[in-house]
């Protein structure tokens, strides 16, 4: 790989310098291990068995292997096949040592899905999602056709499976309000035992979200995240005692949670103002112990049969690492490891909403105001952090400043602020983006007459809708797998994100069309003014390829600038060489249209 990548600029260097995900364990073998890697320049699933350190390649496919799991007696790898990034296929297995790859539930076809859950002696609890079926969960054991145990058409999936393998969480949103989920315990034979529903049967925007029962024999307590106090914590709920206990801990932003693998404490995520750090928590006496990591953003944590807990960390100028809390690297790839890059700064700025978080990265060489380019992250209920990511990081290298923004509907920024997404769907977001455009510019950091609106995913549905509501305040526009024309994607689209679109905009297009409309780039097609720059996955189900199609004949019959890039996967790629091919385009498109 040096030899590969000597005289190769840096911002390709970090696309292509290998990478390790989290390794997850199984539960009864913690000496065998699973993760994610790039090693071979497409991303696939590896076992390792920490005894003798061996690792092996589990997956070979041309599109690559990401969503994958362990038995808990380490004896099998699941791993999801589906059809070039189409997110719709079933689940297969392998031996841990290697062998042919068989279905891992036969008797259930092909589908979206919907969470699993292992347990031993070849139990599985498989959540499946179809737009003619809706949810379905099917309790699955060796030598027996599959059991469907809970079916409903609104959006849902297996929680979490009790250590004895008799009870079974479903996160389900029966009541229509695919933002707020609600649980239900069953058995394996589908007999409800327990139910808690904080949004009152859709009447209280408040979610809960399992995060698993107690990894104790015989122990009906269950990990369950809530919103009751404005933002997401955790609880332990007993679901065979009835009750629920609330937790001391006193930290601003998101909480999330684990078990310990005794039962007697938690792994806790923090995550606050786009960084992350983790804690123990005692169970018995109520301490919280905050675990030495440094500052930036911790993307995974897991805590170890020792006690010890092994974390993904990165920040914006340092690349990632797996860690643990004894000081060491736990994983590393094999090769050259990527170049760093510059460090994050924090911009807040007033909107019509509230204070507007802002990450800016200014270019090594020159001075304001700069040639810009507002990174629009996906989601929408996710956040840009203080994390390594390598295309911010090749704008830099290119002489442009970065500039991100955790717009209304990022987490971790309190309930209020994510769930802030209705009816006014996309506008509301931009109207954060914009005032963070003008003190961008007003302030002399941006250059107004060169500036890049860009993201992918909901960034890039953000993207042309920007382009087309406020054409006047972009130069160039880079939008990857958009939402382009919103009511022919919600008809394409898979059933699962229907039933966000109909919570976010209050009913499906027939039901309220005006709001689709104003919410839709489509709409706004004629009033275009920058080049627009479109890359597309022929096999996306979240943001189809056939609404972009008519997005792209509308500015094509328009005469408008602009350049289309289909290429073969689903929702982005997991193959090096296509993202680096994609990063080059754009930067191509934006260094002809940009000037200077």
């Amino acid at each position: 790989m040096s030899d590969v990548m000597a005289g190769m600029p840096d911002w390709e260097k970090r696309f292509r310098a290998p990478r390790v995900g989290l390794p997850e364990w199984a539960e009864d073998a913690p000496h065998r291990s699973l993760f994610v890697s790039n090693a071979t320049g497409t991303y696939e699933l590896y076992a390792w068995d920490r005894t003798t350190g061996a690792q092996r390649q589990v997956t070979d496919r041309p599109n690559g292997t990401s969503d994958g799991t362990l038995t808990p007696d380490g004896a099998w790898v699941w791993w999801f096949a589906d059809t070039d990034g189409d997110e719709f296929g079933v689940w297969m297995r392998q031996p841990f040592e290697g062998g042919p790859d068989e279905p891992a539930a036969p008797g259930l076809e092909s589908s979206y899905p919907a969470g699993l859950a292992l347990g031993r002696g070849g139990l599985a609890v498989v959540g499946r999602s179809t737009d003619e079926e809706g949810t379905t969960v099917h309790v699955v054991r060796p030598g027996a056709e599959p059991v469907e145990i809970y079916r409903h058409e609104e959006s849902g999936g297996v929680g979490a499976l009790s250590e004895d393998g008799t009870l079974v969480v479903v996160e389900h949103t029966e009541h229509g309000d695919a933002m707020h989920s609600a649980l239900r315990v069953v058995t394996t034979d589908g007999t409800k035992v327990a139910e808690l529903d904080d949004s009152e049967g859709g009447t209280k925007e408040l979610g809960l979200e399992c995060l698993g029962f107690a990894p104790v024999l015989g122990d009906a307590r269950l990990l369950v995240a809530h919103q009751r106090r404005g933002r997401w914590e955790p609880m332990v709920w007993d679901v065979a005692a009835g009750t629920e206990t609330a937790l001391a801990i006193d930290l601003p932003g998101d909480v999330a949670a684990e078990w310990y693998p005794d039962g007697t404490a938690l792994l806790v995520v923090h995550s606050y103002r786009a960084r992350s750090e983790i804690y123990r928590y005692g169970l018995a006496d109520g301490e919280l112990t905050r675990l030495d990591t440094p500052a930036g953003s911790v993307s995974g944590a897991t805590a170890r049969p020792d006690g010890t807990v092994e974390f993904l960390w990165s920040s914006a100028a340092a690349p990632s690492e797996v860690r643990s809390t004894t000081g060491a690297v736990v994983l590393e790839a094999p090769g050259e490891r990527a170049p760093g890059s510059l460090p994050v700064e924090d911009v807040w700025v007033d909107g019509p909403g509230g204070r507007v978080h802002a990450l800016v990265q200014r270019p090594a060489r020159g001075e304001g105001p700069y040639p810009t380019v507002f990174e629009i992250h996906g989601g929408p209920t996710w956040h840009d952090s203080d994390a390594f990511a390598a295309g911010p990081a090749a704008w830099l290298d290119h002489g442009y400043a970065v500039v991100r923004i955790n717009y209304r509907g990022s987490t971790g920024y309190g309930r209020e602020w994510t769930d802030a997404l209705k009816h006014r769907v996309g506008l509301i977001e931009l109207e954060d983006v914009e005032a963070v455009r003008a003190w961008a510019v007003e302030s002399g950091f941006a250059d107004p007459a060169r500036l890049v609106l860009s993201g992918g995913s909901w960034g890039g549905f953000l993207t042309l809708l920007g382009l087309g509501t406020r054409p006047e305040l972009w130069t160039v526009g880079l939008a990857a797998v958009p939402v382009a024309d919103y009511v022919t994607a919600y008809g394409d689209e898979m059933e699962a994100l229907k039933a966000l679109d109909r919570t976010l905009f209050g009913g499906s297009p027939e039901e309220v069309p005006e709001r689709y409309e104003a919410s839709s780039p489509i709409t706004y097609v004629a009033r275009v003014k920058a080049p627009v720059y479109i890359s597309a996955g022929l096999n996306d189900p979240r943001c189809p390829i056939r609404q972009i199609d008519n997005y792209v004949e509308r500015l094509a019959g328009l005469g408008k600038t602009h350049e289309v890039y289909r290429y073969d996967a689903g929702h982005g790629s997991l193959v090096v060489d296509e993202r680096i091919k994609q990063l080059r385009l754009e930067l191509d498109f934006v260094r002809r249209h940009l000037g200077g």
